[in-house]
């Protein structure tokens, strides 16, 4: 009955269980949260307006992985499991959750933080495995969990990376990387494990994924162009406002010099629509 597309489109529905004769409008608004998860536009007309939404095109549900594996890591890596904290000996130190559960603390949380994240982006780490640190709180969420909602957005370079050669503040995805990709789209290789495609940009650390918490945390640019002003601007360039006339132009994010360095940048912006 169904064509292709609507197949396709109907297998990524959601479904509010509200009841549809209900006029309440709340439930059927469009939440700011929803960006990039949610497709703002396609929705049904007349009861079941907003209530029966669709995933966006890039959306992917987390499948969950086991959580001991992260746990025993952590301990590697320093933490100290809650049955043995003493409050009194450390009152400063980092919480860690794991998938909710409240399992050890930590006395340097930027260092283990950034170790894990660099575990995540060269793939030691199921790449659904969302870290989430709450600095004011003095938490560090970790979820493996199933059915989250993720998103991937391309990585930026946090620190100058010497073996790759990549600066800081420009993105992992390089030119050879590109160029290597539209080679194989121009002719596939003929051995499948020599092909680099979406998992070897995930492998590449090139790609990240994000759920709706870690998002909350991150600092995401619309377009890598945004990274090249915000560069220009950090290294003391005055740029003059656009004042082009053209009405569909896009709005410049106006960047306060102070504020901290893009982590990530949007694939594209038309991923919003599912």
């Amino acid at each position: 009955r169904y064509t292709f597309a609507s197949t396709l489109s109907h297998l990524r529905r959601t479904n509010t269980p509200i009841g549809r004769d209900g006029k309440l409008a709340k439930p059927r608004q469009l939440h700011n949260t929803h960006w990039g998860l949610v497709c703002p536009a396609e929705t049904p007309e007349g009861q079941a307006c907003g209530l029966v939404k669709n995933l966006s095109l890039m959306c992917y549900v987390s499948v969950g992985s086991p959580s001991e594996p992260l746990i025993e890591f952590m301990i590697n890596r320093g933490m100290e499991v809650v049955e043995e904290y003493e409050p009194l000996r450390y009152p400063h130190a980092t919480k860690i959750f794991v998938n909710g559960t409240w399992v050890g603390v930590h006395q340097d949380p930027k260092h283990l933080v950034s170790q894990v994240l660099d575990t995540r982006r060269k793939s030691y780490l199921q790449y659904e495995v969302s870290l989430v640190r709450e600095i004011r709180d003095q938490e560090f969420k970790i979820f493996s969990d199933a059915g989250r909602v993720m998103r991937p957005v391309f990585t930026v370079e946090q620190e100058d990376n010497l073996e790759a050669g990549i600066e800081k503040g420009h993105l992992v995805l390089t030119k050879e990387l590109v160029n290597k990709l539209a080679k194989e789209q121009a002719e596939p290789p003929v051995n499948p494990d020599d092909k680099i495609g979406w998992e070897g940009l995930i492998k590449a650390g090139a790609v990240e994924y994000l759920d709706a918490e870690e998002e909350e945390t991150s600092m995401i640019c619309m377009t890598p162009e945004d990274l090249e002003l915000y560069r220009l601007q950090k290294a003391g360039v005055a740029l003059e406002d656009d004042l082009g006339d053209d009405p569909n132009r896009r709005l410049k994010t106006r960047t306060n010099p102070t504020t901290h360095m893009y982590t990530h940048c949007e694939i594209h912006p038309s991923m919003i629509l599912g």
